[in-house]
């Protein structure tokens, strides 16, 4: 049987409806659509029932789709050795990292990597959701914790540090805490639907919620430029505040955790010489930047 069938017929069980599907496998929609209507004319069952808000899953679809997972990690699986067995140092490499590391630290790393490696095409994900390496969302991740799933490698490569962080020109109309009492009556910058700071806060002994900041955003890049446009006080990486003299530290004596900085990626790729040859490079390079330094 046809794989291609299968997959569509996953996509469309999972996403409810073609449209969703074809975006989801990056096909057209009537592509979809043919798939499913030729994998049910060879198995002699409908799969599904057409209604107008979507696709629903018959009764003899949903006893199918265990069986269709298990064939697509079994093709999952085939696609990782394969790649493994890559011997050339050429071709796409796709790399996933927070918003953060994906603007501010690993541009430079790439272009210099460019310069040395021309064959490798690399691909950057800029996200915070956690891309799943077991079905090859990305070759190489780089994380903020150890990843737990079996079949990943990882390897640490430093730790992120951070500090307190304002604009100077925010210090001078608004004064500088010298105490945590004082610093909870400035204008502080919090995220918005995230608990990230406010548990942050939890772990140092300091009782916060969201009406705490008068700004607040989810957006890790959009957080930092309001940090440098001076609205505020905010939690920010050394690494970032180095390069700018206008962003001044307070409160250095409060003790805030190191990130650290994980590389991960599937342990069938370990032979693969792209992306070993990869790997290493991102490891050399993020180990000697100076992330733990105020």
């Amino acid at each position: 049987m046809d794989w291609n069938l299968i997959r569509s017929f996953l996509a469309v069980a999972e996403t409810g409806t073609l449209a969703a599907a074809a975006e989801a496998l990056g096909a057209s929609q009537p592509t979809i659509g043919r798939h499913i209507d030729a994998l049910e004319a060879s198995t002699g069952v409908t799969l599904f029932a057409r209604g107008r808000h979507g696709m629903m899953l018959s009764d003899a679809g949903l006893s199918l789709v265990d069986e269709a997972k298990a064939m697509r990690a079994e093709a999952n699986r085939f696609e990782l050795k394969a790649a493994g067995r890559a011997q050339s140092v050429r071709g796409p490499v796709r790399i996933t990292a927070s918003e953060v590391v994906s603007t501010y630290i690993l541009p430079p790393i790439i272009a210099a990597f460019g310069r040395v490696e021309p064959d490798i095409e690399i691909e950057l994900v800029s996200s915070n959701s956690v891309e799943n390496l077991l079905s090859r969302d990305a070759d190489i991740a780089v994380r903020m914790f150890r990843p737990v799933q079996n079949d990943i490698i990882a390897r640490k490569t430093g730790e992120l540090g951070m500090g307190i962080y304002a604009h100077r020109s925010y210090l001078a109309e608004h004064g500088e805490p010298t105490d945590i009492e004082t610093f909870l009556q400035h204008r502080l910058i919090g995220m918005d639907r995230s608990t990230l700071i406010i548990d942050g806060m939890a772990d140092l002994g300091i009782k916060a919620d969201r009406n705490l900041f008068a700004v607040r955003t989810d957006d890790q890049v959009a957080y930092w430029e309001l940090v440098r446009a001076g609205a505020g006080i905010g939690f920010s990486a050394h690494i970032l505040a180095a390069g700018n003299p206008d962003i001044k530290r307070l409160l250095p004596h409060i003790d805030i955790p190191a990130l650290p900085v994980w590389l991960a990626s599937h342990q069938e790729l370990r032979t693969s010489h792209k992306i070993r040859r990869t790997m290493d490079y991102l490891h050399q390079k993020i180990s000697i930047l100076p992330l733990n330094a105020a």
